[in-house]
């Protein structure tokens, strides 16, 4: 059974642990449903502050859920539309200081205040976006996002 370390050290530090803790989890698995699920597990278990952690997938012209740790969310996302969609469509981290601020954001959690959205691409082609929304405004910055790039590009192996 895999046990996740306690997160110690600068955030630095705790992020490069976070992804080490990926790799091994995800090792020798190839089932993108299972890799997906355990990413989310992990980094719920990794985050404070923190209300919502999943991932929205490809699904031709528009993001479609997937497996995710929080409340119940929005099933279908399409390009371009809100946090989520943007990402996907820009193919670009989107980092939002207060959702309510954000044009056209979808309110699937209404404690959620902030949030980042990285896109998941695999050999130029768009597979989904990790999305993560938090109950506290400003909760990610430079550091967050740097880190969770490094993370998708980790998990990106295993997908």
């Amino acid at each position: 059974m895999f046990q996740v370390e306690k997160f110690q050290g600068n955030r630095e530090e705790q992020y490069e642990l976070v992804i080490k803790q990926l790799e091994a989890l995800l090792a020798g698995e190839s089932n993108q449903v299972a890799n997906l699920a355990n990413a989310a597990a992990l980094l719920n278990q990794f985050f404070e502050e923190v209300n919502w952690v999943g991932f929205y997938l490809n699904d031709g012209n528009e993001l479609v859920l997937g497996p995710f740790q929080g409340l119940p969310a929005c099933v279908r996302i399409p390009f371009g539309k809100g946090v989520c969609g943007t990402a996907a469509q820009k193919q670009e981290t989107v980092r939002v200081e207060d959702v309510h601020l954000f044009p056209g954001h979808i309110a699937c959690d209404a404690a959620s205040e902030s949030e980042i959205v990285v896109p998941i691409v695999k050999d130029g082609q768009l597979l989904g976006v990790l999305d993560i929304d938090s109950p506290r405004k400003n909760r990610f910055d430079e550091i967050d996002q740097a880190y969770l790039e490094k993370f998708v590009q980790a998990l990106v192996r295993f997908l």
